[in-house]
């Protein structure tokens, strides 16, 4: 395993990071793995030299947490992991269970913490942008979350450059706790992020672990844009028609499929590598419900992309629509 400093910090973190949205339970998502069936990957991720574990609050109810929680603390030592999770979204029908208002950071942070047994996470991060909130209150409460030693680092996830950029001025303005991370969109399919967001995070030091980097299992190659319903997910993710729609979207999985035959590996490998080549992106946000996704997404960090392999997987992409902000 490598490991890298998340942003411009000291916090090292494993190149590969196992989500845990597919682990909690499946009468939330039918897709979604019990925690007797979840804890396998724990272990075997951690074995593998991963210390890097993405969760949140919304994530099964709450049910994410708490089986993340106890998988890690049966198989590892607090201090080997870095433990993120994120607020943001619904977590009851109350118009103040959700967004990120004071009152809502500060009550989920203590029931986060609750779920997942812990005194602290390493990074707290905002799911989303909510513009119903002053972005002042948001930061100024996250920092206090900080201070109060409940989260060592803040993260953010998609939202629009100037945003960020906006947040991140006024942190420094104010002495405010920075985003040290921007957890975004990103992939072969969907490269709206190389515009402004990418460019800003490197120069601002924001480490960048993105989120569907298979593009919904699309890029693993096994199944294509106008075939439904072939897994669990696929039947009933209805995100999917809102992310991938664009007809170049198949010809780059078929350009990933046929350079990983070239290459004797698994198209989902070639997707990782060359997203794992991208400046600034640290480590890629992968979820597994098959113990091979998990392996082959770590034997990735061993494929060395070259120059015309790079320029053969890109050469078919197209401007695609802002998505993945919602």
């Amino acid at each position: 395993m490598d490991y890298i400093n998340l942003g411009r910090t000291g916090l090292k973190v494993s190149r590969i990071c196992l989500g845990a949205m597919s682990y909690g339970t499946p009468q939330w998502r039918s897709w979604v793995l019990n925690e007797e069936d979840s804890r396998p990957f724990f272990k075997r991720a951690l074995e593998l030299g991963i210390n890097f574990f993405d969760t949140a609050d919304m994530y099964s109810l709450g049910v994410s947490e708490e089986v993340t929680g106890r998988a890690l603390h049966d198989y590892a030592r607090r201090e080997e992991v870095v433990i993120a999770t994120k607020v943001f979204h619904p977590f009851g029908d109350g118009p103040n269970e959700r967004g990120l208002s004071r009152l809502h950071i500060m009550r989920s942070i203590d029931q986060s913490l609750r779920r997942l047994g812990v005194d602290y996470v390493d990074l707290y991060q905002i799911h989303r942008y909510d513009p119903e909130t002053p972005l002042e209150e948001t930061l100024e409460a996250l920092h206090d979350v900080v201070r109060a030693g409940k989260a060592r680092y803040i993260g953010a996830s998609s939202m629009y450059a100037w945003q960020f950029a906006r947040a991140l001025y006024l942190a420094d303005l104010h002495g405010w706790t920075r985003f040290i991370s921007m957890q975004n969109h990103y992939n072969l399919l969907y490269r709206e992020e190389e515009r402004e967001m990418l460019p800003l995070c490197r120069h601002e030091g924001v480490g960048v672990i993105p989120w569907s980097p298979l593009a919904r299992g699309l890029l693993a190659g096994a199944r294509r844009l106008d075939v439904s319903g072939q897994t669990p997910r696929s039947q009933s993710d209805d995100f999917i028609p809102h992310l991938y729609d664009d007809p170049s979207d198949d010809q780059i999985v078929g350009r990933v499929v046929e350079l990983a035959n070239r290459l004797a590996v698994q198209p989902a490998q070639v997707a990782l590598a060359w997203l794992l080549s991208r400046p600034g992106v640290c480590a890629p946000i992968i979820g597994a419900t098959r113990m091979h996704h998990l392996e082959q997404a770590v034997a990735a960090l061993q494929i060395q992309l070259s120059e015309p392999d790079i320029a053969f997987l890109e050469e078919r992409y197209r401007p695609h629509a802002v998505r993945g902000h919602n």
